[in-house]
Order: structure tokens, then C-alpha cells, then sequence
């Protein structure tokens, strides 16, 4: 949620100095809580982009939970914010819920919404992949503050039964073995995709499906999808989600001590809170790329940075840490979890 503050306060800023609006280009700014924007090089015009940098910088200055914001290099604006913001910001995602992941990047942006993704139906993984891709992109988009107008496309059916032609006379009345092979490869193929939903779940398909990259042959393992091991992404990001949940469960035992919030000192604490204040910015970037898979892959991210950070001997749940304020920071984890699977239409369970 902060980069979406931070976007705010620069477009204000650029609109306070007399420019056009243009997209502030965030990147991590090496250290959990920094963040760096490009926007100036693309304001430059009459003067560099160093001083259009500076003056964008004085304008950021006025805030109070910016506790930095000044000019690096040639024109990239550096800005951090305060402890107290990054400490703030677990509460903050609890209370937005799905809310979390929302900007308006992209708002006076229009998108076509194609209709769901019929995986059940799709006949080869390629073809379920690029409905769920176009599905999804307009999902992001919308999440991203975008207009996502009515379908203008056709409804996707089933494929018609396979018929099988009678031999004309004169003909072989039977297919060589060849061919009798082919017929029997696209027979299974045209198949595999309702049958790994059968095996695996529909969830763990469609994870699968949403993380693979365009451009590269999908062809998935059911045995591999429903697997409950770390190494398996669409379990492991969903049982992130189901860790966190039982770190808040376990918090609202009878007796445990309430703590004041304190500042972010942790490692594995500031990692985590990192990966969530970027998820509407990675919301943004993957609806304007139209690649949900790199989402996708954002939030294995978030998974991991989830499970590590509550892992330690201070996490809600160990006998170590009764009260912790670490009960925010799950909260938030799985708040952020559930906001991004809910985008990717994939089920975020309590319990595994």
C-alpha cells in the first residue's frame, strides 16, 4: 500500500510544478521501506531531469512519513519513509482486506474483459493458458484502477465430439498403426488439461496456468500440481496464506498479552513488510505488461517472505513470543495473500 502513496504523492507533486502527468516508473530502492522513481526523465524537457528531479524533491519533502526524498544521479528521485509508516502498515492492510492490492494506476485506462477462462473445456495447455492470461489481465487492470468494459467476445463452448469418418471405397478399411497412434496423442491431449483439474484441483492448475510465462511450451504434470511439498508454488503460496491464519488464531488465545506496536527491526519482519507495501504497484505493472504470470510470481515472493519471517521463534504461535506484535504482521500477511490469490481467482484456505 505505500508505493500507492508514494505514486499519489508524486503525481501531486508533478501536478504542483506545472507538469503533464506521467507514470512515476517506482523501483525498489534497495532497502525495505525505499523506493526510487524515474518519473523525472520523462518530464525533462527545458531543463535536465536532475533539476526537474529537485524540484519534485522539495515538493515530497513536506510530507511526514517521508523521512527522505532527495536526488540521485542523473535525475532519479530517492525517497524513504519513515519507521513509524512501516510500522503502521500491517494495521493498514488488515483494514483494506482485498482493498490492499487496489490503486489507480491505471486509471483512464480501458480494457476489453474477455469471458472466464473455461479451463475444463480448453483443449491443450497452450489455449487454457492464453484464456486464463487474457482473464486475468483484465482482472489486474481493474484492480489497477482501469475501466473493464463488457465483453465484446464471443462465448467460448465446448469443442464439438470428436466424429470419426467412415472409409470411403477403395480406401483401407483401417488406419495404419501410425495413425491410429496420432489420433490416440490427440485424443489424450485434447483432454489433459480437464483431467489434471480432476487429479489435482482446479486450484492448483489454474496457479500453474496463471505463473507460466507466454512464449514458452506449457505442458504441466498433474502428479507434480497436486503435490503438498515447499517446491510445488500453488501449495506453497496458499499455504503461506494458511500459516498466517494460524498465527492470528493462535494469537486470540485466551491470556495472550497485549504489546505496543514497535518499529520494524527484524530482518525477515522488514523483508515481509517490503513485499507488501509493492502489492498494488505489482498489481499495476502486471495488468499494463498484460503478464499475470510475473504476479503470479509476485506473490510466491510474498509466500516466501511470509513463511520465513513467521517462522522464527518469535512468530505468533511460538511459546516464545505470546502477545507479539508479530499478531499485525500475520494479519497482514494474510490479508495480502488472500487479496492476491483472490485476483488470480484461486482459493486462499485457512487450514492445510
Amino acid at each position: 500500500m505505500i508505493t500507492r502513496d508514494v505514486r499519489q504523492a508524486i503525481a501531486r507533486a508533478v501536478a504542483a510544478e506545472g507538469f503533464a502527468p506521467a507514470d512515476p516508473g517506482l523501483r525498489p530502492g534497495g532497502r525495505p521501506g525505499c523506493y526510487a522513481s524515474s518519473v523525472a526523465f520523462g518530464l525533462a524537457t527545458s531543463i535536465s531531469p536532475r533539476e526537474v528531479a529537485q524540484l519534485l524533491a522539495s515538493r515530497l519533502a513536506e510530507y511526514p512519513w517521508l523521512a527522505r526524498a532527495e536526488v540521485s544521479g542523473p535525475g532519479f528521485l530517492a525517497l524513504a519513509v519513515t519507521a513509524q509508516t512501516l510500522a503502521a502498515l500491517p494495521e493498514r492492510i488488515t483494514q483494506a482486506g482485498p482493498g490492499c492490492a487496489r490503486s489507480d494506476a491505471l486509471r483512464g485506462v480501458t480494457v476489453d474483459a474477455p469471458p472466464p477462462a473455461d479451463l475444463p473445456a480448453a483443449p491443450g495447455w497452450e489455449e487454457a493458458r492464453k484464456a486464463l492470461a487474457a482473464e486475468l489481465t483484465a482482472r489486474l487492470a481493474a484492480a489497477a484502477g482501469a475501466t473493464v468494459t463488457a465483453s465484446g467476445y464471443p462465448e467460448r463452448t465446448a469443442p464439438a465430439p470428436r466424429r470419426t469418418v467412415p472409409a470411403v471405397r477403395g480406401d483401407a478399411p483401417h488406419r495404419s498403426e501410425e495413425k491410429k497412434g496420432e489420433a490416440a496423442t490427440a485424443d489424450v491431449h485434447s483432454g489433459e488439461v480437464a483431467a489434471a483439474i480432476a487429479f489435482a484441483g482446479e486450484d492448483s492448475v489454474r496457479f500453474w496456468l496463471a505463473r507460466a510465462v507466454p512464449g514458452r511450451p506449457v505442458r504441466l504434470d498433474a502428479t507434480i500440481m497436486a503435490r503438498h511439498v515447499p517446491d510445488n508454488p500453488a501449495y506453497a503460496v496458499r499455504y503461506a496464506h494458511a500459516r498466517a491464519a494460524s498465527g492470528v488464531r493462535w494469537a486470540a488465545i485466551p491470556g495472550a498479552e497485549a504489546v505496543p506496536r514497535r518499529p520494524p527491526a527484524d530482518p525477515g519482519e522488514l523483508a515481509l513488510l517490503d513485499a507488501l507495501s509493492w502489492l498494488p504497484e505489482r498489481v499495476a505493472v502486471a495488468a499494463r505488461r498484460g503478464r499475470p504470470d510475473e504476479f503470479a510470481r509476485d506473490l510466491e515472493e510474498l509466500a516466501g517472505a511470509t513463511i520465513a519471517s513467521l517462522s522464527t521463534a518469535s512468530h505468533p504461535g511460538s511459546a516464545h513470543a505470546p502477545g507479539s506484535d508479530r499478531l499485525a504482521l500475520a494479519s497482514a500477511a494474510q490479508a495480502g495473500l488472500a487479496a492476491g490469490l483472490g485476483l488470480l481467482g484461486v482459493s486462499a484456505p485457512d487450514r492445510m
